[in-house]
């Protein structure tokens, strides 16, 4: 690992806007920018560039469109060399929403995907790759799909696109670090000289372990968040993640103080961090949706804290939908060799 070569990634306000509805202030916005510039991380995004079209205005705050001229007000007056990235879904973007890069202070886009979802991910990036961005595609959910599947979408995206990167996602906080190396291998073979990012989810607190053997392991991008901010358990902790790696040119000082006077104080609001309901979604490789249910319990409710029955709750979900499951199987059981279907069954869940 060259620490000199890796690209970090602060995604704190497209990812923590999932818990808020992208509900972030303008001073906020631009204090996490500052820092983020001050620090000396490579990339920022600030949110989404989904469609208003097909999401709406009533729900969402400004940073899940990233409208340009919002964008300018963030980085008025802030010199930096940081780039600035966002992110659009492939299933809720439309890639005329998207300025020529001339015309645009955004550098990266970033589509974001399904398996089943590829043919519009390749139509987003490969339009924005045509309008002068640089672009990658993050795969999702990859712990529901086989093997074979997940080739043939690497396949298409080396042969189909001009992507820069191709992203790793642990979208259900399930993976250990011998996961990581298999898709790490798997994503390697399949895409040729396409550079690897990793976006890991802290159910089962491990995300900047998992973050930490994807760079060993020759990932280029690495994502973290302030404070971990994200939704359900979060992610791997950007202020961790600068202090660990020592970077050249990285001072962790600034995302300290900005997590003191700007992040922390949204705990009084909006809850992200390591609980037993998204533990346990994370064990069994589930969508913390119904940890997500459970938190949110008033805190009168019988059921709140209620783990053990929660758990054979979420144990019934994942048995019924996949009849393969046997009751003593362990949730954390090796992978069968490439080209099986790997230790996550797929599991029909609602993958909003």
């Amino acid at each position: 690992m060259k620490k000199s070569k890796l690209k970090i990634c602060d995604c704190t306000i497209r990812d923590g806007g999932l818990i808020n509805d992208s509900c972030f202030s303008l001073e906020t916005v631009r204090q996490v920018y500052k820092a983020a510039a001050s620090a000396g991380i490579d990339i920022i995004e600030l949110g989404y560039k989904n469609s208003r079209k097909l999401l709406g205005n009533d729900q969402y705050g400004p940073w899940r469109f990233c409208d340009d001229e919002i964008l300018r007000k963030v980085v008025s007056g802030i010199e930096t060399q940081m780039k600035i990235a966002v992110m659009q879904d492939a299933h809720k973007a439309l890639a005329r929403d998207l300025l020529p890069r001339e015309n645009s202070v955004i550098d990266i886009v970033r589509v974001a995907t399904y398996v089943r979802d590829l043919e519009k991910a390749v139509h987003l990036a490969n339009t924005a790759t045509d309008k002068g961005y640089t672009t990658f595609i993050n795969i999702m959910a990859i712990s529901h799909v086989r093997d074979d599947d997940l080739i043939r979408a690497l396949e298409k995206i080396k042969s189909e696109t001009r992507t820069a990167g191709c992203y790793i996602v642990d979208s259900f906080g399930s993976f250990h670090p011998r996961h990581i190396d298999h898709y790490m291998k798997l994503f390697r073979e399949h895409l040729g000289d396409t550079d690897i990012g990793i976006h890991c989810h802290n159910q089962q607190q491990l995300a900047f372990s998992n973050t930490l053997r994807a760079a060993e392991k020759g990932a280029l991008y690495l994502d973290a968040t302030l404070y971990g901010m994200g939704r359900a358990a979060g992610n791997c902790p950007l202020e961790l993640l600068v202090g660990s790696l020592d970077k050249p040119g990285m001072d962790i000082r600034p995302l300290l103080d900005v997590i003191g006077e700007h992040i922390l104080p949204l705990k009084q609001t909006v809850e992200w961090g390591y609980t037993i309901p998204y533990m346990l979604t994370g064990l069994l490789n589930l969508h913390p949706k119904d940890g997500i249910r459970q938190m949110n319990l008033k805190e009168e409710h019988p059921a709140k804290y209620a783990f053990g029955s929660f758990f054979e709750h979420i144990s019934d979900i994942r048995h019924m939908t996949d009849p393969q499951v046997c009751a003593t199987e362990c949730p954390t059981a090796s992978f069968p060799e490439s080209g099986q279907t790997n230790r996550h069954p797929e599991i029909p869940v609602c993958l909003t």
